[in-house]
């Protein structure tokens, strides 16, 4: 969605170019194919504001573990909640989420501060530092102009308000794509349990829906993407049980230094290892690609605007960390102005902006560099990466402080 807040004296403008008005969420419908693994932080967002329980009364899906386990090698990780009091994360379609917010949004008493402009098209955004005003403007295609004292980038990859800042970013066009189908189980099962395996061609993931159905997020090459998306349903469910199951060639210098690790530490592999549920079918309807790539804006703010979520960066989809990424920009940016309009500053000060540019770089940096690093160490069959990455991922697995370190990252 893209969307940018305003302030216009006392009131906040939400500007939705392309979207609907809000209807309500139909819980008999077939499952959106965009969804999102939403960690402990954004929950605590979503119940800050009340969306929570409007998320939770339709339909969530806990996720209780988490296997990652590496086709060339079978080197594998486990992440589970026994040793913590949350879920590793919950599965929310991206429509819910939506809804969810537009139902805060309609709620009287947000109405009275709130004004939504659904299928607002944006012509121009000029900011304060370049007009030499205190306020920034959005020039929209009807004539009208709104004027705002900070203006909130929240539109995209492809922000207009970034492109209006000026400001370099570095970005990486993977030349993947991610697609995504809505699945069936061949049985009814728990279904709690969020599963990756990093294939040759990239990492595919099958994450639960309800007990029957799941999601799959497949990252590959884009002959091989549009060939899936091709395939008959029926050539799809086969494709996709063989991303799971099928046993790929492994190099035999790789096999015999994981089997010398494992007897080191007592390990065996086989005993740990778990099966994802087999799949039966593909929702009609439901299957569909997105570019895959990589973006970081050199800078979160400059004087009247500020740019949260994908407009300030993007990541791969293969931990599941993008759209909480987001999430957290919009808890520290809120923090930050909290903290103006305390101290009787202007929103637009930029002191604060960069207090959030700051909380918000320390966060994303981390995050996104890993990320990358994950997709650049599995983008490769070469032994020697084979080898120290199913090592890594062993020892990760293995070492318990270490892996605490990452699932509590993980799950916020």
């Amino acid at each position: 969605s893209l969307g940018k807040n305003k302030v216009l004296s006392d009131k906040r403008i939400l500007l939705l170019e392309g979207a609907p008005p809000f209807k309500g969420f139909n819980v008999e419908a077939q499952y959106g194919n965009r969804v999102s693994a939403i960690n402990n932080n954004s929950v605590e967002l979503f119940q800050s504001i009340g969306a929570w329980d409007y998320m939770e009364e339709r339909r969530i899906k806990h996720v209780k573990q988490m296997q990652v386990w590496d086709a060339c090698s079978d080197a594998l990780i486990k992440f589970q909640d026994e040793h913590f009091a949350a879920d590793v994360a919950c599965i929310i379609e991206n429509d819910l989420m939506l809804d969810a917010m537009y139902a805060q949004l309609a709620d009287k008493k947000n109405a009275q501060n709130v004004e939504v402009r659904n299928n607002a098209r944006i012509e121009g955004v000029q900011l304060s530092v370049d007009t030499g005003d205190k306020f920034s403007q959005v020039h929209l295609k009807d004539g009208k102009t709104l004027t705002c004292e900070l203006l909130i980038g929240a539109d995209g990859a492809n922000s207009l308000v970034r492109k209006q800042m000026n400001i370099d970013v570095f970005s990486l066009d993977y030349q993947r794509r991610g697609v995504v189908a809505t699945v069936q189980l061949e049985d009814a099962c728990d279904n709690t349990v969020a599963w990756q395996r990093f294939l040759p061609t990239g990492p595919v993931a099958l994450l639960p829906l309800s007990d029957t159905l799941s999601s799959v997020v497949w990252s590959t090459s884009i002959p091989h993407a549009k060939h899936l998306l091709e395939l008959s349903a029926e050539d799809f469910t086969k494709a996709l049980n063989e991303a799971f199951f099928k046993e790929y060639p492994k190099d035999g210098f790789v096999v015999n230094a994981m089997n010398t690790l494992n007897s080191l530490i007592g390990r065996n592999p086989d005993m740990l290892r778990q099966y994802p549920p087999a799949v039966n079918g593909v929702v009609e309807k439901s299957r569909a690609s997105f570019p895959l790539g990589f973006l970081h804006a050199s800078s979160y703010v400059c004087t009247g605007a500020a740019l949260i979520g994908d407009a300030a960066h993007r990541v791969h989809p293969l931990a599941g960390q993008g759209v909480n990424l987001g999430f957290s920009d919009v808890c520290e940016l809120v923090k930050v102005l909290s903290e103006a309009a305390y101290a009787g500053a202007k929103l637009s000060d930029n002191h604060y902006l960069i207090k959030y540019e700051q909380r918000s770089l320390s966060k994303n940096v981390p995050i996104m560099v890993g990320v990358h690093g994950l997709h650049t160490l599995y983008s490769t069959t070469f032994t020697p990466v084979v080898l120290l990455r199913s090592l890594g991922l062993q020892l990760t697995d293995t070492i318990s402080p270490i892996k605490n370190l990452f699932m509590k990252r993980a799950i916020g």
